[in-house]
């Protein structure tokens, strides 16, 4: 079950979300209110909403905004978001899957579709690069919280599928069906976790050079600066040294 983590790919930098602070707040919001409006507006009894808590607060959304966003679901009132997801390829063929929540489904595919023509890439049909990921829970957890050994025995004993600690953390993965139970039962032993999210786990890797990887970070942000768009995953590496020169 412990390995090496074969996912480690670039999906958000740190420096470009700070500088949107109050869009990834705004993001996160959408996502609380979209879940505690289709289910119940009470995180413990509804898996979605508690992992959409989760995320924001671990990008320190402020409590108002999360509050706020359940209020507006509980009141019947707002827009009316669907959930839509776009696949398709940004340079050298990396495949790239957006996923969204809009209220006007044809001007979100306008938008993306025309943030991949512009960064060398192209939209495909859904399914189009899907059947290179796996979809995938995802737990972290800080090094702190637990010593390897006991994470590895918690997370086997809920189900887990992979459990990767190293100086920075420890990442869980499971099966998605597995994702609530697994996350339950490590947060009843370790507390609430740094991250717990659903993912796109790619089976294969495309290498980029500095090139095509300035090219495709560009694609990315762009992508994530649209405000209908939730999550961008893609499955291309770059060497340390190659990244380091594209964050200087």
């Amino acid at each position: 079950m412990a390995g090496h983590s074969k996912f480690k790919n670039i999906m958000h930098r740190k420096g470009a979300q700070d500088k949107k602070r109050a869009k990834v707040f705004a993001k996160h919001a959408r996502e609380i209110f979209v879940a505690a409006k289709s289910g119940m507006p009470d995180p413990e009894k509804n898996p979605r909403l508690r992992t959409a808590i989760i995320a924001a607060r671990a990008v320190n959304t402020p409590k108002e905004n999360i509050e706020r966003a359940i209020k507006k679901a509980e009141g019947g009132d707002g827009e009316n978001y669907e959930e839509v997801r776009y696949e398709g390829y940004g340079p050298s063929g990396v495949a790239v899957i957006v996923e969204a929540l809009t209220d006007n489904r044809n001007r979100t595919a306008s938008e993306v579709r025309s943030t991949f023509t512009k960064h060398g890439g192209n939209l495909g049909e859904t399914g189009s690069v899907g059947f290179m990921f796996e979809r995938t829970g995802i737990i972290e957890y800080s090094a702190d919280a637990a010593d390897a050994d006991a994470m590895f025995e918690v997370a086997l004993e809920a189900g887990a599928a992979d459990v990767v600690s190293d100086e920075d953390g420890h990442e869980i993965s499971c099966a998605p069906d597995d994702f609530a139970s697994v996350r339950d039962a490590l947060e009843e032993k370790f507390g609430t976790p740094t991250e717990a999210r659903l993912d796109w786990k790619p089976n294969t890797t495309t290498d980029l050079d500095e090139q095509a990887a300035s090219t495709m970070l560009k694609l990315i942000d762009v992508l994530e600066d649209n405000d209908d768009v939730q999550s961008v995953s893609s499955n291309f590496e770059v060497s340390d040294e190659i990244l380091a020169k594209l964050s200087a």
